[in-house]
């Protein structure tokens, strides 16, 4: 069976379209992994850089994939060795942990009366409570 010469031309010239979906700002599954592969890179050797340890970097960066976090990190920690290169002091402060003590209890408002105890006090003093 033989397609006419314009159903060929019309798929020729729509192959283009379909093979390169980033036009239509579609990632591929390879190109979102591949980002975020360097971004977590980047994350780790500027945590390295500003001499914070690698658990402040998976703190501060929560969603960044943490094996290429510490694949930064190695590298830059590498790197800075090799060419006896000193850190920065990192501007931002590590975030403090929740405490694991206690809440305190609310204060008890005054002119709340505890009605059993408010009732007998009137009893012992002759007061009716009708």
């Amino acid at each position: 069976m033989r397609l006419p010469r314009l159903s060929v031309i019309a798929l020729l010239a729509a192959l283009p379209l379909l093979a390169s979906c980033d036009l239509l700002g579609i990632e591929s599954g390879e190109a979102v992994a591949a980002r975020n592969e360097a971004e977590g890179k980047a994350i780790g050797s500027a945590c390295r850089h500003a001499m914070r340890a690698i658990e402040d970097c998976y703190t501060l960066n929560p969603k960044a994939v943490k094996a290429s976090v510490y694949t930064g990190w190695r590298e830059m920690d590498e790197y800075m060795r090799e060419n006896k290169l000193e850190g920065i002091a990192p501007v931002v402060p590590r975030p403090v942990e929740p405490s694991k003590k206690k809440k305190p209890k609310p204060a008890e408002d005054e002119d709340i009366i505890d009605e059993p105890k408010a009732k007998a006090d009137d009893k012992a003093h002759g007061k009716s409570t009708h």
